[in-house]
């Protein structure tokens, strides 16, 4: 007797939003990247956040679909890529991500195969910079961040340089998320936000090249550290992993409630 065959699944869309602030040089290496790619994004979106430089000019260059942001900071211009996309899944780069060939092939397959998928991350590779700073980058700034900020929100952080996630997601959060804040990690904060029913899967073989840039000056870095400090404590308790924590309960218990 044969068994009925299995049901077809259909094609998803994928949009791809990338941040950019004076980042010229970097957004070309990712769009020539975006380019190589073996399953092609079906929009890509740059999101000019009032650069200076010739990032717009590479984006209109690349003929890639450029949406202009002039509140500055990642947040507010990551949030304006969210909402401006297309697609039934939203992948996110940064200037200086460089993704390999199969990254959006493997992003397709993990929600074309698994439907529950919500969010879907991974982490990088740090370049333009030494074996020590790029193993302290991998297996400490990147590792920890995992661990610790995993430790606080009570599960698995997103990425902001990789990761990709279902437009209802974003739909669910845009309004709870501070995405007006120029001054904190808004990978984090959207961590921050996510119900119970938007699990994050965390795939370490899911990586992309990252520019070693956030440790080419102390400054840099402490302003890293900064803002870190204002994800988790600006609005004292309630951003508390405990008041997190008792969100997602009662987002559990009232589903209707939380969207």
């Amino acid at each position: 007797m044969k068994s009925d065959p299995a049901p077809l699944r259909t094609p998803i869309t994928i949009s791809v939003v990338i941040p950019v602030y004076n980042d010229a040089q970097f957004l070309r290496t990712c769009l020539r990247a975006l380019a190589q790619q073996r399953r092609r994004a079906d929009e890509i979106i740059v999101v000019d956040n009032a650069s200076t430089d010739d990032s717009a000019a590479v984006a209109l260059a690349a003929g890639v679909r450029t949406v202009t942001e002039p509140v500055r900071g990642i947040w507010p211009a990551a949030a304006a890529g969210y909402d401006a996309a297309g697609g039934d899944v939203i992948a996110r780069l940064d200037a200086d991500s460089v993704p390999p060939v199969d990254w959006l092939e493997r992003i397709e397959a993990r929600f074309t195969q698994h439907p529950g998928t919500a969010v879907y991350t991974g982490p990088g590779d740090f370049y333009n910079c030494g074996p020590v700073t790029a193993l302290f980058g991998r297996r400490i700034y990147i590792g920890g961040y995992f661990v610790w900020m995993g430790l606080w929100v009570g599960h698995y952080p997103l990425f902001g340089s990789n990761f990709a996630m279902r437009r209802q997601v974003w739909a669910d959060n845009r309004t709870r998320v501070r995405r007006s804040s120029a001054d904190v990690h808004d990978d984090l904060d959207f961590s921050m936000h996510l119900a119970p029913d938007q699990p994050v899967t965390l795939d370490r073989t899911l990586r992309v090249a990252i520019s070693g840039r956030p440790f080419d000056t102390p400054r840099g870095l402490a302003r890293r550290i900064r803002w870190a400090g204002r994800t988790l404590f600006s609005g004292w308790p309630d951003y508390s992993p405990w008041r997190i924590r008792q969100g997602a309960a009662s987002r559990r218990k009232n589903p209707r409630r939380a969207r």
